[in-house]
């Protein structure tokens, strides 16, 4: 049985600010141990049930984030950037079994900790075939094509409940409450940890394969606080507007349309002012 954990970091233990998650910051450098502590409870649980291999691959800003030397010397850790499908590289050779999301959050124009999808903000919304959607159900729907089961997800509550609308049975753990973008009631690691690994030790048993899913085509649609990103998004081949800050690509499948938005986001990001966004 072969793992693939996607490991973001907003919703992981303790974190609720942005410095949090901006690598170089104070804070940051702090965060990285609650972060890891996750990722290596998730490990130590699907080895517990019986994983014979566990690869994590960074899904966080510049994907550099975890201490290697923190986690379980049976895992290995893919980091770094550039991948080709971002936070779920490794679905798409064959030889996963289940894909767990640890640390994830929900999505941007939802309420949750550090609520976002793919960018921090300038994106207010993005939704895929019409439904509001998070980063999770975005990798959800590229895993099913591979035929890749989500069987764990962990995160402040309400990415839990985001994810029992796209991968009901996989075991959920919140590691905080929800109170605001900034604020959460927060349980301690040694607590998170425990029900991360007896979580993921029962995920183990959903691990299976099945055939991959085609349900395309898919229409991703992105919003953004400003006009000028939606003019610039538009660069990328099969982007149009859709409205003065609004924009959409279909593509026949989720592999296409994740590459898409991906690519998206990369124009955007660099069309961003400092002071006028």
């Amino acid at each position: 049985m072969r793992i693939l954990i996607s490991a973001d970091m907003e919703g992981a233990t303790g974190v609720t600010w942005p410095d949090d998650v901006i690598p170089g910051a104070s804070p940051w450098e702090r965060c990285r141990s609650l972060f890891t502590s996750d990722v290596n409870a998730a490990v130590l649980g699907f080895l517990d049930g019986g994983a014979d291999e566990v690869l994590i691959n960074e899904a966080h800003a510049t994907m550099r984030n975890l201490l290697l030397e923190q986690l379980d010397e049976r895992a290995q850790l893919l980091t770094g950037r550039h991948k080709a499908l971002s936070m779920v590289e490794g679905v798409q050779y064959g030889d996963v079994d289940g894909v767990a999301f640890v640390g994830y959050h929900a999505g941007a124009g939802m309420e949750g900790v550090l609520a976002h999808t793919y960018l921090a903000n300038s994106i207010t919304g993005v939704w895929l075939n019409d439904v509001r959607a998070s980063e999770g159900l975005l990798n959800a729907h590229v895993a099913a094509e591979f035929g890749v089961p989500v069987v764990l997800v962990t995160g402040d509550d309400v990415a839990c409940e985001d994810a029992l609308g796209y991968a009901p049975e996989a075991l959920k753990v919140a590691v905080k409450d929800h109170v605001s973008r900034y604020a959460a009631v927060c349980r301690t690691p040694a607590r998170t940890a425990a029900d991360i690994r007896a979580a993921a030790k029962e995920a183990a048993g959903l691990a299976v394969r099945h055939e991959p899913v085609r349900n395309g085509p898919f229409t991703v649609a992105v919003e953004f606080d400003a006009e000028h990103l939606a003019m610039a998004a538009t660069v990328v081949p099969g982007v149009e507007r859709i409205g003065e800050r609004k924009v959409a690509c279909t593509s026949g499948t989720m592999y296409e349309g994740i590459r898409a938005f991906k690519a998206v986001t990369t124009i955007v990001a660099a069309a961003v002012e400092e002071q006028y966004g």
